[in-house]
């Protein structure tokens, strides 16, 4: 508890100090993100984490943005807390800054997460920590040679409220809240340490006891690297979780 309010409390000064900087330029965008989620348990302590994800921009489906595959071991301390450290690679298709070329960013990233469940709500949070390795870019057309370096930390709560008298059974309908706040840190890090929030709103729809499919409105507000330019990015968001569980 005592770090997640110091978290917050950063978030907060972060927010307070790029309010005051001048001529701020926000620019608005459209995408859609698709993704496929799974943990996936071997045994008593020991499981996978596996994620995909497709993300498209200019109005919503015009091109694709970006694509994401996750992997990684998890170690189950109890059923309701679990500690992952994976790996991520992520392409950025061709965009601002690097029209003509791709860049490949690889992240290394560790996660504890812990799940609340009360008799008619459950509560999802996790903290990550991600060391992202971007490639360099020297123009348009080329790549550079060598990597920028800078870790994330990342919080995460998603609370999962039933809509039907069938509870978080197979076949209900939950409306879904979901916020995510992520601070850069490092020292390649100058003006935005407030790196972007993420708030969704939503529906899951619980298809078997280990399958959820939700879908809904992301608003994403992100800082650029100027420290005074920030994208709000409205999001249709469609996600499949699916939770295996292969022991015996």
């Amino acid at each position: 508890m005592k770090f997640i309010n110091t978290l917050w409390l950063t978030l907060l000064l972060c927010s307070c100090w790029t309010s005051g900087v001048a001529q701020k330029t926000i620019t608005t965008d459209e995408q859609t993100w698709f993704g496929v989620l799974s943990q996936i348990r071997f045994s008593q302590r020991w499981g996978m984490w596996a994620d995909a994800h497709l993300r498209f921009r200019e109005n919503y489906l015009g091109e694709v943005a970006q694509s994401i595959v996750r992997v990684g071991p998890t170690y189950y301390i109890t059923d309701d807390v679990r500690v992952t450290a994976a790996y991520a690679y992520i392409n950025h298709f061709p965009g601002e800054g690097h029209e003509n070329i791709s860049q490949p960013e690889h992240r290394p990233w560790q996660q504890v997460q812990w799940f609340v469940r009360w008799p008619k709500v459950r509560l999802m949070q996790s903290v990550r920590l991600e060391e992202r390795f971007r490639r360099k870019i020297l123009d348009d057309n080329t790549l550079g040679e060598g990597y920028l370096y800078n870790p994330r930390i990342r919080y995460n709560f998603a609370l999962f409220l039933p809509l039907t008298k069938k509870g978080m059974s197979p076949g209900s309908l939950q409306f879904l809240v979901n916020d995510e706040i992520m601070v850069n840190f490092g020292k390649n890090i100058v003006y935005n340490y407030f790196d972007q929030n993420r708030f969704f709103a939503g529906l899951a729809y619980q298809i078997n006891p280990h399958a959820q499919l939700q879908g809904g409105y992301m608003n994403l507000f992100l800082q650029q690297a100027a420290g005074n330019r920030y994208r709000n990015q409205h999001t249709i968001r469609i996600f499949y979780f699916h939770n295996f569980d292969l022991r015996k």
